[in-house]
């Protein structure tokens, strides 16, 4: 799961939110750096990110690209499912996405001490709306362009659009079948 995934299933309190995006931006221990709520988000994040690596559908999703982008399939995956997710996001919130990213964008514009590559993003993840724009799929272009300039082998991720563009309908499918399950784990999972 991706930024916006994370950020729906991690709870709504500004703590929440904050942890529920740390969690790609802290490593390691966690030994009482942030507040609980800060520290139990950034867990849940973490469970949540081992629950969709272990998951059968998951597996099946990932099975669909070719050999070529299997190394980073799972990447794909993420940013495509957030796509899913604000493609159809009437369909697993009460709250309009609109409003779901504007308080997500208050609260980390409010938040003085995010981590060093969170600061550096954060404006621009604001400025330009980022989880907002996952609705068009269009966008996913740029976003891995900007995920490739990150990778030591970023040609396996070129021709990734052409692929999602080839496999859209059975990974949107896959994406209706597994996010109600990760849903549920979420909701369920033990609070601190």
């Amino acid at each position: 799961m991706n930024y916006l995934a994370h950020l729906h299933l991690g709870g709504q309190r500004p703590g929440q939110l904050l942890g529920s995006l740390y969690g790609d931006f802290v490593k390691g221990r966690l030994q009482g750096q942030f507040n609980p709520e800060i520290e139990a988000a950034i867990q849940l994040h973490r469970s949540i990110d081992v629950f969709t690596d272990r998951h059968p559908l998951v597996d099946a999703s990932l099975s669909r690209f070719s050999t070529t982008r299997r190394r980073y399939a799972g990447i794909v995956l993420d940013v495509f499912f957030d796509h899913c997710l604000a493609r159809d996001w009437t369909l697993y919130s009460d709250q309009p996405l609109e409003r779901f990213t504007s308080d997500v964008y208050r609260v980390l514009s409010t938040e003085p001490q995010l981590p060093e590559r969170l600061a550096r993003i954060a404006p621009h993840m604001v400025a330009n709306d980022w989880l907002g724009s996952y609705q068009e799929f269009d966008v996913l272009d740029q976003v891995l362009r900007g995920i490739s300039r990150r990778l030591t082998r970023p040609e396996e991720l070129a021709g990734a659009m052409q692929e999602l563009r080839r496999l859209y309908e059975p990974l949107s499918e896959d994406f209706r079948l597994f996010y109600p399950q990760l849903q549920d784990f979420a909701q369920n999972y033990p609070a601190p």
